[in-house]
């Protein structure tokens, strides 16, 4: 049991090889993040000091710039690394931003899967609330799926939990002329909806 629990951190460091690798393992990190991630956190994760891979960070936003090592130039990135909010993450860069913007708008129209209902649906009886807490109560990870509802303008962040500092999320106006409602309050029962979660208002902060 031991040996197979370790296995999979053994193979995790070796691809750590190289300079590359710790590079390219960054990168998988960093596509993942929804949030600014700081870089001694980044650090433990591909096991190293935190000056090297801060270096090696500053090389990949660069890089992403469309500069390399040696100072020559590539092609730039339709995404960009940045430093900000005491940590690093990729964004689209704001030289397409109408182009993201269109195809978001046009994401709109496509019908929501029973995964972002379920998570809206929580969001929207627990707001303001984090992933976690969702991810807790649904029983699997949303980050993907929170995504997608703050992508369509579904959900969005206000603030930060005062005690583990994650983002607090709640739905929107947009989310009210969806549904054609003035306001919270006028939430359903959501028991008959959404067999499988009739006891939500059951769970409080003790389950978290």
């Amino acid at each position: 049991m031991t040996e197979n629990a370790a296995q999979p951190a053994t193979e995790a460091s070796e691809l750590l090889d190289s300079r590359d690798s710790v590079r390219a393992a960054l990168e998988a990190v960093l596509m993942v993040v929804d949030e600014p991630v700081p870089e001694e956190q980044l650090a433990a994760v591909v096991g190293l000091p935190t000056a090297p891979v801060r270096e090696l960070l500053h090389e990949l936003a660069r890089e992403y710039d469309g500069y390399t090592r040696k100072g020559d130039t590539v092609p730039v990135r339709g995404f960009e690394l940045r430093e900000l909010a005491g940590g690093w993450r990729i964004y689209s860069r704001a030289a397409y931003a109408e182009i993201v913007s269109q195809f978001v708008v046009d994401g709109q129209t496509a019908r929501l899967t029973q995964a972002a209902l379920e998570t809206l649906a929580v969001i929207a009886y627990r707001q303001p609330v984090t992933r976690a807490r969702v991810s807790a109560i649904r029983g699997v990870n949303v980050d993907s799926v929170a995504r997608t509802l703050a992508q369509r303008g579904l959900i969005e962040e206000v603030g930060t939990d005062p005690v583990s500092g994650a983002f607090l999320y709640r739905t929107t106006a947009y989310f009210l002329e969806r549904l054609g409602m003035g306001s919270v309050d006028e939430l359903p029962q959501i028991a008959p909806h959404l067999p499988g979660l009739e006891n939500l208002q059951d769970f409080d902060d003790s389950h978290f």
